[in-house]
């Protein structure tokens, strides 16, 4: 027989620390839930003999042995992902917390596994999953933590973590579809600008050459192209900076409340591009505050955690007022049809929800449209991007073969028989 420590919540939601004295693993666990508790942390702490008494020694949090080591690179979201799913079956499955993070340490590699070793090693010494995973801030997010937690005080963390990864891989999913759509637009950009440079810094030179030398009197087309093309190649060192530039500007901006406003809310107005903006961001907002609800997060600590996770400033203050709203008694519907970021079908849906007491499936069922509708919006940038991109690419080639052709022809004419 062995004497097992272990953490546990009741049906009130309430930690409960003690021991117990069971023959493995396993059957402390089944013992633990006879007894009306969810185990959330079982380590066995001395093996005992018969007669002897439950001692108290070994109960005392270990620490984490520090030492030095070096990890390349960062965590990608899929591995959480993968990681949640795997836990929440082991959890499902009634394995120990502390079991389930061994078996999946065993399939990491990297970073990642050193960090789920630590989380490991908090939970040894007491710490529940939600606390462990809080000192990992670079990792697991706020929102990640506060749902963990959510699911240990109401003893359901199986599900709970099954629901957290259902909104991750949706939310992933989303982002695939945006990023593969986009792959071709940009390959043809990139190679469109690289042929259209070649041309102004190889070519163009070798023509305004033959030009001089013949001292001929240029049209202004062809000595715009001409004076663009030896800037091009002289000070093509500084073509890069300017992109970074514009991405630096862009990031010391955004680090200003009121302008960062200004440019979110810009955003929602940008033609084509700002409809994928606002409904994803929309959808992110919405899916996030149905996954926190629905496992057992209070509305108003909901609203907190998802206003911390919209990326956008805009969002954020409507989030900030439907939070003022709700804590004075109001409901969520007014504040968010007077954002005006939502539509009228978004907002009547989730006064459904908040009437019939559904809001989280409510929310779920306007995520799921407001994807569809992204999917469909991506698809139309798509291919409205195809014959604009033509079009831009044809008038320019267009242009400096007209511009170097005709001073050529007037040469041709003037040597030509007279």
């Amino acid at each position: 027989m062995s004497v097992f420590q272990y953490v546990a919540a009741n049906n009130k939601g309430q930690t409960v620390k003690d021991k117990i004295e069971a023959s493995s693993s396993d059957n402390a666990v089944t013992m633990i839930r006879a007894l009306g508790y969810y185990p959330i942390n079982i380590k066995e702490i001395q093996t005992r003999k018969k007669g002897d008494e439950i001692s108290t020694t070994a109960a005392t949090p270990s620490k984490r042995k520090t030492s030095m080591s070096f990890s390349f690179g960062g965590v990608r979201s899929k591995e959480i992902t993968t990681f949640t799913r795997q836990l929440a079956t082991l959890q499902d499955a009634g394995f120990p917390l502390i079991r389930g993070l061994k078996i999946l340490i065993l399939q990491t590699r990297g970073m990642f596994k050193k960090t789920l070793i630590n989380v490991a090693e908090d939970i040894e010494g007491g710490s529940t999953l939600s606390g462990a995973l809080a000192r990992h801030k670079k990792v697991f997010d706020k929102l990640y933590v506060n749902i963990v937690k959510a699911g240990e005080l109401s003893g359901s963390l199986d599900v709970v973590l099954q629901r957290l990864a259902d909104f991750r891989e949706k939310m992933e999913r989303v982002i695939r579809k945006v990023i593969s759509a986009m792959i071709y637009p940009t390959v043809v950009i990139v190679v469109s600008a690289a042929i259209l440079i070649g041309l102004m810094i190889f070519i163009i030179p070798n023509f305004a050459k033959i030009f001089e030398e013949m001292n001929l009197e240029l049209p202004m087309p062809t000595r715009m192209l001409i004076t663009f093309s030896t800037i091009l190649k002289t000070q093509w060192i500084f073509i890069p900076s300017v992109p970074f530039g514009i991405i630096v500007f862009y990031k010391i901006l955004g680090r200003i409340k009121k302008i960062r406003l200004i440019i979110d809310k810009a955003k929602f107005k940008i033609p084509i591009l700002g409809v994928i903006i606002n409904k994803s961001t929309v959808s992110k907002f919405v899916r996030t505050l149905a996954t926190l609800t629905s496992s057992g997060v209070a509305i108003l600590d909901a609203l907190n955690n998802v206003k911390e996770s919209t990326g956008n400033a805009a969002l954020a203050n409507a989030i900030q007022k439907i939070h003022d709203s709700v804590r004075e008694g109001e409901t969520i519907t007014k504040p968010l049809r007077a954002s005006r970021i939502c539509n009228e079908i978004v907002v009547n849906m989730v006064q459904v929800g908040e009437e019939t007491g559904e809001l989280d499936k409510m929310l779920t069922k306007v995520a799921d449209s407001y994807d569809d509708e992204v999917d469909r919006a991506v698809e139309a940038m798509v291919s409205l991007i195809e014959p604009i991109m033509i079009i831009f690419l044809g008038g320019s080639v267009g242009f400096i073969v007209i511009a170097m052709f005709v001073p050529l022809i007037k040469l041709m004419q003037g040597i030509g028989p007279q």
